[in-house]
């Protein structure tokens, strides 16, 4: 994809060769598709040998999931919806829309409305801003969620596309997808990642609103609906090393099911070929079933009969962003996660290995991405550009217990990975290739699902954590 800025180097499925396999294609290579996480001007930058100290937490997620938070914004045409999840929905439209899918070149005419935020003054000024939502869109109805921010200087962004997003691929939808292409000057967008073009300029996001259409046939009565809209703004400091946290709460170990990426090499290529391509929807299946969810026998009875873990194929085909021709978007695997019972999730960033621990504590398993050496990983068996694996608990010593969908089989996906290692990999926001090329790392981003009616401790560690 095409990036005045490219930056970040995370995610997306890919995971570079295991020992002995070829290298990663160029889409598994992410570090060609996207920004790098966690910017800062040069002097706050660290090397190798002179490790960063901790910087205050300057990451801010902020989230509109209450009647009270949608009853504060701007409604054309949209309505609470009512429930044990409170929400929007489309009631009356307030115009049309002709849309021509890029994807599929049919144009059709859709009714929308739109709900447009509060102004969101950030905690501190951002140089990334990634906005994740969970919704409901029956067949037919699809949503377009965007965001607008203001600058340093005073300056406005233009609304940034940041998803066109359903949880379909019928005939009757769209097709899910990105935005190439839309940038000011100042800052970009990079698949699912606003950032600023020149963070060593100094200017940031200041503030932003995000505003989401929603769309039907027109003269339906089908709607989507939406119970979560949130972005996560941040402002990391250029490092190479991050300081180490001592174990805390360990010794705890979450079930959660084994699911391989590998033993789907070569399976549909039209959703990015599994394999390597696979490890973002493979993770995020992991969770989803851990939280007692599944798709149902009549959803996979499109997988081919052959294919081991059809649930994994699935996952890889309903978080597929036709534009991104992957697997990787990650609003796009937050909100498949969303779509089943009383799920909800996020994109976000933490801080430490400490932030990590509270939640296994209180039984929430956490999606993370990073990217790394062969050589900076042991036990691992091999490096990555950006890859997803899912900590599911700690040793009494502190150590890492993941689920790494690399693994050449079900059965070998459990590894113990040191604390360290695991923590640097993880957090760090600049690292070396195998070329000894400067690249960006993942700056702690996670994904994090839990049930819509959290229990009372889960509650009260994601609320420490910036999350409602």
């Amino acid at each position: 994809m095409t990036s005045s800025a490219p930056r970040r180097t995370v995610l997306a499925a890919a995971f570079a060769a295991v020992a002995g396999v070829a290298a990663p294609s160029a889409r598994a290579a992410d570090a060609a598709r996207r920004p790098a996480a966690g910017t800062a001007a040069p002097a706050t930058a660290t090397t190798p040998d002179a490790p960063a100290r901790r910087s205050k937490s300057l990451v801010d997620y902020h989230a509109w999931t209450t009647t009270a938070d949608w009853t504060k914004g701007h409604a054309k045409g949209t309505a609470l919806a009512h429930g044990a999840r409170p929400g929007i929905r489309l009631a009356h439209p307030a115009g049309t829309f002709d849309y021509q899918d890029p994807h599929t070149g049919r144009t059709a005419t859709w009714e929308y409305a739109t709900w447009t935020a509060p102004v969101h003054r950030l905690r501190a000024p951002a140089t990334e801003v990634v906005v994740s939502w969970n919704a409901h869109t029956p067949p037919g109805t699809w949503i377009a969620v965007e965001l607008r921010g203001t600058y340093t200087d005073g300056g406005r962004t233009p609304w940034y596309v940041m998803g066109r997003w359903t949880s379909g691929d019928s005939d009757a939808d769209i097709r899910r997808t990105s935005v190439d292409d839309q940038k000011d000057g100042k800052s970009s967008i990079s698949t699912d990642t606003f950032a600023i073009d020149t963070p060593a300029s100094g200017l940031r996001l200041t503030s932003h609103e995000l505003r989401v259409t929603l769309y039907r046939k027109p003269g339906g009565t089908l709607t989507p609906t939406v119970w979560r809209l949130g972005a996560m703004g941040s402002d990391l400091p250029d490092r190479f090393e991050v300081p180490a946290s001592e174990p805390g709460r360990v010794g705890r170990e979450l079930t959660v099911p084994r699911y391989s990426q590998e033993i789907h090499k070569g399976q549909y290529p039209e959703y990015d070929n599994g394999g390597e391509a696979w490890c973002s929807p493979t993770s995020s299946q992991m969770i989803v079933e851990y939280w007692g969810r599944r798709p149902t026998q009549q959803q996979l009875s499109w997988v081919n009969p052959d294919y081991a873990d059809p649930q994994v194929c699935h996952a890889a085909r309903y978080t597929f962003d036709y534009q991104y021709d992957g697997c990787g978007n990650w609003p796009f695997n937050a909100a498949y996660a969303a779509t089943y019972r009383d799920l909800q999730s996020v994109v976000t960033r933490l801080s430490s290995l400490t932030d990590v621990e509270r939640l296994i504590h209180a039984g929430i398993p956490v999606i993370t991405s990073q990217s790394f050496l062969k050589t900076e990983l042991d036990g691992a068996g091999y490096g990555t550009p950006g890859h997803l694996m899912t900590v599911i608990g700690f040793t009494k010593d502190g150590d890492v217990i993941a689920h790494d969908p690399a693994a050449p089989d079900n059965a070998a996906v459990r590894r113990i990975y040191r604390r360290r290692q695991f923590e640097n990999i993880w957090l760090r926001t600049k690292r070396y290739d195998e070329k000894g090329q400067v690249k960006s790392g993942s700056g702690g981003v996670c994904y994090l699902y839990f049930p819509a009616k959290p229990a009372p401790s889960q509650h009260r560690v994601l609320r420490e954590l910036g999350i409602r």
